[in-house]
């Protein structure tokens, strides 16, 4: 069964840096595009950035536009969110996701989805 497993989360100071990286099991995923999306208690599960199957497009939230960089490299299987400037407010779960076409940042667009990895930023 196709699988997306996140790691790199942990507890950051604020105005630190994270490196999430999410692998996939099937070499298929090369041709998926992949998205971060985050949830945060209490709220629901929002998009954060995805990024087509060949990498030349990409798109951010507005939240999150300037200090996170998506990334992959499909002979890993792999992709990436590199997170600067991180703010207590970008503490969540993060989760990678990943579907055939690009251009829907919907949750339910999306029919893949890993376990999450969680990120603290302390002030």
């Amino acid at each position: 069964q196709a699988q997306l497993v996140e790691s790199g989360g942990g507890l950051v100071q604020a105005g630190g840096s994270l490196r999430l990286s999410c692998a996939a099991s099937r070499r298929t995923f090369s041709s998926y595009t992949m998205g971060w999306f985050r949830q945060a208690p209490g709220k629901e599960r929002e998009f954060v950035a995805d990024i087509s199957w060949s990498g030349d497009m990409t798109y951010y939230s507005d939240s999150v536009k300037g200090r996170f960089t998506i990334s992959r490299d499909n002979a890993k299987n792999t992709a990436y969110l590199q997170m600067s400037g991180l703010k207590p407010e970008d503490t969540a779960v993060y989760y990678c996701a990943a579907r055939i076409r690009y251009g829907s940042r919907e949750v339910g667009a999306y029919g893949y989805w890993g376990q999450g990895t969680q990120v603290t930023v302390s002030s």
